[in-house]
């Protein structure tokens, strides 16, 4: 493995994460949360750094499986790994929201959208940065 292309491309990621989280959830839908009430937590943005520290591991956790399993097939590979894991992880996030809460449907099928979105983009940039250590 090599490291630093491991650690420069889960630092990307990260970024990514969180600027693509930042766009969906505080300029797309924005009118979409103020219509849903009180239904946040009082103190949600006392909590925010939890969302920080989860896309951090998620980032290192995304990046270090795409390494795992890489065949150094391109940007093309970057897509399909973000298909693959948006799918692995939206499919739960978005649709299970919905079973539980008094969500509209048209916010998780957003939430499932956007997420893949995404892990698309974050794969590509996964795929972009890192090479294997030259042997």
């Amino acid at each position: 493995m090599n490291v630093k292309r491991f650690i420069g491309a889960s630092i990307a990621v990260f970024f990514a994460f969180e600027i693509i989280d930042a766009v969906v959830h505080m300029v797309i839908l924005k009118k979409a949360y103020e219509a849903l009430g009180p239904i946040w937590r009082p103190d949600m943005m006392s909590l925010l750094w939890i969302f920080h520290v989860g896309s951090f591991i998620l980032a290192f956790l995304f990046t270090y499986i795409f390494v795992k399993g890489y065949e150094n097939k391109g940007i093309a590979e970057g897509v399909r790994y973000g298909v693959i894991v948006g799918l692995f992880a939206n499919i739960p996030y978005a649709f299970y929201e919905y079973a539980m809460f008094p969500l509209p449907l048209s916010l998780c099928v957003q939430w499932f959208i956007y997420g893949m979105i995404g892990f698309i983009i974050c794969g590509i940039i996964a795929a972009g940065i890192y090479k294997p250590n030259k042997v």
